[in-house]
């Protein structure tokens, strides 16, 4: 977590937390969700402004965590704004020579391989799970041909619950959250 960000924890330790404004895909990109978009529908079906803004990307991928409940969070200064998630917490980038790195650029070692129902491949690793790539998929075949990777089959609903990740926080929260600040 970023310096900045701790001495804003410290200095105002209150602030409320944020639901439904921020959202990642199952591409590894992070949504801007403003109020008429949460109106629209879920993260899935109303996604909102993709960021573009490398800088802001950087500083939300450096401050993102989880808390005791699994729900992952942006701290922003202050404020913790939950991200709804169109798949997993994580997106995993395989590189030609079958490394993984995070959508946020961590290096991981992969744990388990998991393929879902949908033809959908995951990876568990320390820092949690993922979804492959759709970009990486043929590199993970290639890893998977040369026994690096046994995929076990899952359904996709066990996930969050195994993993213990909550796909979408602002789900069972009071209408009128507040919105980041």
């Amino acid at each position: 977590m970023d310096d900045i960000v701790k001495q804003a924890l410290a200095k105002w330790p209150n602030v409320p937390h944020c639901y439904g404004w921020l959202g990642l895909d199952a591409r590894g990109n992070w949504y801007l969700r403003d109020a008429p978009t949460q109106a629209a529908g879920p993260f899935a079906a109303s996604k909102g402004s993709m960021l573009r803004h490398e800088k802001l990307i950087e500083f939300i991928q450096r401050n993102y965590e989880h808390d005791e409940e699994g729900r992952w969070f942006f701290q922003n200064g202050p404020q913790r704004v939950y991200v709804e998630l169109e798949a997993t917490p994580w997106i995993w980038r395989i590189a030609e020579d079958l490394s993984v790195r995070s959508h946020a650029g961590e290096q991981v070692e992969p744990s388990a391989c998991l393929l879902d129902e949908d033809g959908k491949l995951y990876l568990a690793a320390p820092i949690g799970l993922g979804l492959v790539h759709t970009l990486d998929v043929g590199l993970a075949a290639e890893a998977i041909e040369q026994g690096r990777w046994v995929p076990e089959e899952v359904r996709a609903a066990d996930l969050p619950a195994r993993f213990g990740y909550v796909p979408s926080p602002a789900a069972g929260q009071p209408a009128g959250a507040p919105a980041p600040r």
